[in-house]
Formats: C-alpha cells, structure tokens, sequence
C-alpha cells in the first residue's frame, strides 16, 4: 500500500509540473526519466545499505559534538541562559531552555566550520563528486550540475555564486533549474540547526536532512525540466579558492553566520507576531466545526491534498498540510519548530519523518525576495527574467521536496 501511495503522489506532481509547463511538448522526457531513476537510487542506497545508512547517520554523532562544543561557547558568555548551571533551584525545567542564546549560536559555529571545510577543499570535492553524478546520469551542463550540488551544502545564493561567471550564457530552462535547486534545499548552515530542534521528534535528523537535500536535488532538476523546458549547454565549471589562509575563512565565516543569526532572530520575532496576529483576526469570524479559524487551520484544508501525495496517511494530511502551509506562506523554520512541538497524538511516526523531506527546502516568499536579490545582482542583465520566473521556483521547489519525501516514502 506504501509502494502503490507513493507512485500516485509522484506521478500526480509530476502532473502538476506538466500542467504549469511553459511548452509541454517540449518536456525532455528523458531527463525526467533519469531524474526519477537517480532519486530512486539515492534513496535506496542511503536508506537500504547498511554501509552507507550508518555513514550518513553517524552525522547524529557529529551534530551531538557541534551542539555541546557550542554550549561551552555560549555557557561562557551568557552563563545559565547559555546552557551552563542555574545559581538558583529550577521549578520549571523545561521553561529554561532559550532559544536565541541556546540553539541559534550553532549558526555561528556551523558557517565558520562550514568556511573553513570549504577552504580545504572538503566541501568543494563534496560538491563535485555528486555533480559529476548529476552531470553523467541527467545529461546537465557543467554550471548547472556543480552549482545544484552545491545547493546540498550551501545557501541558494552561495550556490549561484560560485558558478556567477556562467549564469549570464545558461539558457532560460538551465537558469530555471538553478533557481529550482535553491528552493529545494536548505543550507549547511541551518541544517545542524533544525536537525536540533526536532531531534526529539525525528531520531536520526540531520542524516535524513542531509539526504532530503541529496534527493531534492535530481527531483528539482526534472520539475524545473517540465515546467521551463528547453536546451542544455555544455562546458566544465570551476570552484574558485575564496579564502587566503585558514583563519580567514573562520573570520569569514563568523561574520557571514553573525548576519545569518540576525536575520533568523528578526525573522523569528516578525512570523511568530505576524501569526498570532492573523489567529487574532480570524478568531473574530464564526467558529468553524465547533474551533476557531486559524491560519494553520485553513492551511491544513488547503495543502492537505498535497500533504497526501507526499505519502502521508490522510489522516494526516490536514496537520500536514498545516506545516507545508507554514513553511510556504512563512518559512520552512516556523514550520519546523511546529513539527518538532506537536503532540505524539498529532500524526504517526512515520508522517512526521516524511514531512521532516518534504519541509527541507527554502520555497517560500521570502526567500524568493533574498534570491531575487543576490541573484540580480550577480547578473543584473537577467534580473527581469529572474523575477519572472520567481514564483514558478516557489512552485517547483515545493513539488521537489514532496517528491522527495514521496520517494523516500517507499522504503520507510
């Protein structure tokens, strides 16, 4: 039943893809098929072979080491609201934990790691292995593969640089794909972060958001192939040195983490505000079904059919949907902490792991409003076209992460 769930969720956003096409009977069929066929690769290795399951999922080991060396960091400077011992008897322990001084400094931690992994070319030959990958098996151009490879580590924006020499000859669809790959995933930076926040709720979550970004990636690629079809070029990209010595990538990647704190702190404030605004609002119309109306409520109604397809029961699906709806409308973050706070009686175990895939990706507003940006400014000839196709990347980045999760879904 999970097989024959899991087939229909693909095929019918495959569905969806083809219905937005900008031509579709121009759609590369062959590109889609060996989208589908790596995913299903990619997913049975990392997820079937005991070997590479237990690599992968070792990352818990590291993600444990990174939270408890950035404790001492912050118990250090903030005392007990930073994880070091209360000077007075605790009457409710579980109200101690702070969010801004306990969990988000990992970010800091994590992009200066990050950076100087990258400065010794870890990271770099990371990003081209699974290029080559995306290269040979989907027939892509080399831009296309190394800057979505690099998607899997880096931000949306970070990606596109690094192939920035390249982004004014890639052809409307190649564009299209990049811009796709950067909704589909989310940073290094951030995913030792949510792997924390819903460690309790999903075992094992940094090497299952590790492989949701690995299988996002191909699924991107022929979403994006569908709905903005059209030529590949060729020619080999290169990953440029950015650092000079070791100490200047730390020093380079603390700053870039301190404006990433920021911003996920303001941002955190402003959703959390704008949502029990909105809740304020809409509980002043007639209750609906014996509750009030909520933003998470409707949500739940309007993204549960696409909650389904992600292989969820549909029992599920309407507190699924409410989560796609946030990570939508707000962020995938909101919508993370709301997943990692539901009740066990909520939604089964195994649609929390599969909404874990299909939240992994930066698709919403306002990450298209900082793509826009960083991108536009690297090539400012195509920014028109960029924001034009703006939206369709919200779309594509969104069925890319439900057919991951579908994917996913037939061996879990």
């Amino acid at each position: 039943m999970d097989l024959a769930h899991a087939v229909a969720g693909i095929l019918i956003l495959l569905g969806l893809a083809w219905a937005l096409s900008e031509d579709r009977w121009k759609v590369r069929w062959r590109l889609v098929g060996a989208g589908l066929a790596l995913q299903v690769v990619l997913a049975a290795l990392l997820l079937g072979v005991p070997f590479l399951r237990d690599a992968v999922f070792v990352l818990n080991d590291a993600l444990g080491a990174l939270e408890r060396a950035t404790t001492v960091g912050t118990s250090f400077l903030f005392g007990y609201l930073g994880g070091g011992p209360a000077p007075f008897a605790e009457v409710q322990p579980q109200y101690s934990f702070v969010l801004a001084f306990r969990a988000l400094p990992l970010i800091l931690v994590v992009s200066a790691l990050s950076a100087l992994l990258f400065h010794w070319r870890v990271i770099p030959m990371l990003v081209k292995a699974f290029a080559f990958v995306l290269e040979k098996s989907m027939g892509l151009g080399g831009a296309v593969g190394l800057s979505s490879a690099a998607n899997v580590f880096v931000g949306m924006v970070e990606a596109p640089l690094i192939v920035k020499p390249y982004l004014l000859k890639l052809t409307r669809s190649e564009l299209f794909m990049v811009m796709a790959c950067g909704m589909a995933t989310i940073a290094g930076t951030v995913m030792a972060l949510y792997a924390a926040m819903i460690a309790k709720a999903v075992p094992g979550a940094i090497g299952h958001l590790l492989i949701a970004s690995l299988v996002a990636t191909p699924a991107a690629i022929l979403i994006a192939a569908v709905m903005v079809p059209g030529d590949t070029t060729s020619g080999e990209a290169k990953i440029e040195r950015m650092d000079a010595t070791s100490m200047d990538a730390v020093t380079r990647g603390t700053v870039e983490g301190i404006a990433l704190l920021i911003h996920v702190v303001a941002m955190l404030i402003v959703m959390v505000a704008l949502i029990a605004l909105a809740n304020l609002l809409m509980g002043l119309l007639p209750a609906f079904d014996g509750a009030p109306l909520t933003l998470q409520r409707v949500a739940g109604w309007f993204f549960a059919p696409l909650a389904w397809t992600t292989g969820v029961s549909w029992q599920d699906a309407h507190a699924a949907g409410q989560l796609l709806g946030t990570k939508t409308i707000l962020n995938e973050f909101v919508a993370y902490i709301e997943l990692a706070n539901l009740p066990p009686e909520a939604m089964s175990a195994r649609s929390r792991l599969l909404m874990t895939y299909a939240l992994c990706g930066f698709a919403n507003f306002g990450s298209l409003g900082i793509m826009i940006g960083g991108m536009g400014a690297m090539v400012p000839e195509r920014r028109a076209e960029i924001v034009g196709l703006g939206l369709k990347a919200i779309v594509a980045g969104t069925l890319a992460t439900c057919m991951a999760a579908a994917v996913v879904g037939m061996f879990v």
